[in-house]
């Protein structure tokens, strides 16, 4: 059994902003597996399946971004997995839009969420998967990230978001080293990568 939570904020006011990139690469995930995400529980809306030949929950914490470590925790908590069963979707700053990377273990970098997933598990040993967003050139962070997306970004998403649901798919087939090598380094956006 594996735990995949996408991290983001709940309600309209946050549908398609960059923080909830990680709602959206699950909702892609779940689409292509056919798994309903509409369950409640676990302060989330989730949904249980096959994705890969793997049995899933995929998870969409209702906690507010801040306080998902409360939602990711139940759910991990109540299937009684280990760390590298847990997957993690999020947004990165630190990356371009458009580059995904994956790491195993390590530290929250910044990112509230993950912060908070690391304080109430106490372990940071799980898998993550992390969506660039860019950086914005000035101004507050958390501005940019609570924006939606701007238009020649919006004409990519499906691609990146297919991207993510595919290099998911490799995660849990082949493991995090094969995921890993996969994807790291490249930007799907860019031709010569």
């Amino acid at each position: 059994m594996r735990l995949i939570a996408g991290l983001g904020n709940p309600g309209e006011r946050y549908a398609f902003t960059r923080h909830n990139i990680g709602f959206m690469a699950v909702d892609a995930l779940a689409r292509r597996c056919g798994v309903a995400v509409s369950k409640k529980g676990h302060q989330a809306l989730y949904g249980m399946g096959r994705c890969a030949g793997e049995q899933v929950m995929l998870l969409c914490p209702q906690t507010f971004m801040n306080l998902s470590g409360a939602s990711v925790a139940s759910a991990y908590k109540s299937l009684g997995i280990a760390p590298g069963d847990l997957i993690v979707i999020h947004d990165e700053i630190d990356l371009p839009y458009g580059e995904v990377r994956i790491k195993s273990g390590g530290g929250h970098g910044g990112h509230n969420g993950l912060r908070h997933i690391h304080q109430v598990l106490g372990d940071d040993g799980y898998v993550r998967v992390r969506i660039g967003v860019g950086r914005p050139t000035g101004g507050d962070v958390a501005d940019y990230v609570l924006r939606r997306f701007g238009a020649s970004e919006k004409k990519d998403l499906a691609k990146v978001l297919d991207y993510v649901a595919d290099m998911v798919e490799v995660l849990l087939t082949d493991g995090v080293q094969q995921a890993m090598c996969a994807c790291n380094g490249r930007n799907i956006l860019h031709s010569s990568d």
